[in-house]
């Protein structure tokens, strides 16, 4: 077998990859969509079952939720009922403005 003929497929193959990993990077960068910085603070407090007890297709959903006051209550969280620990979420909703601004008031 002639090693020319390796050498160029080698070539071939990390130019390609060089090309496809700058595309990426660049989709990266001009696709990014910006998330309120609440969703992630909430997810983290709730329990991280991720069950979909609530309604929702897990924890990060029902954060969303939460902060965009589709849901006025702590509590849909059936995996969190347990601990009865939804105080810091209700004051942290309640006194955080989102970046609109605005407060979303929520209940235990």
């Amino acid at each position: 077998m002639n090693p020319m003929i390796i050498l160029w497929g080698v070539l071939v193959l990390a130019g390609l990859g060089l090309i496809l990993g700058f595309l990426l990077a660049l989709a990266a960068k001009f696709l990014h969509v910006q998330e309120d910085p609440r969703i992630k603070k909430v997810e983290d407090m709730l329990p991280g079952a991720n069950c979909g007890a609530c309604g929702y297709a897990g924890c990060h959903d029902l954060a969303e939720a939460l902060v965009k006051g589709e849901v006025k209550k702590a509590s849909a969280c059936k995996v969190g009922k347990k601990e009865k620990n939804f105080d810091p979420i209700v004051a942290y909703m309640n006194s955080t403005p989102g970046p609109d601004g605005k407060i979303t008031q929520i209940s235990d």
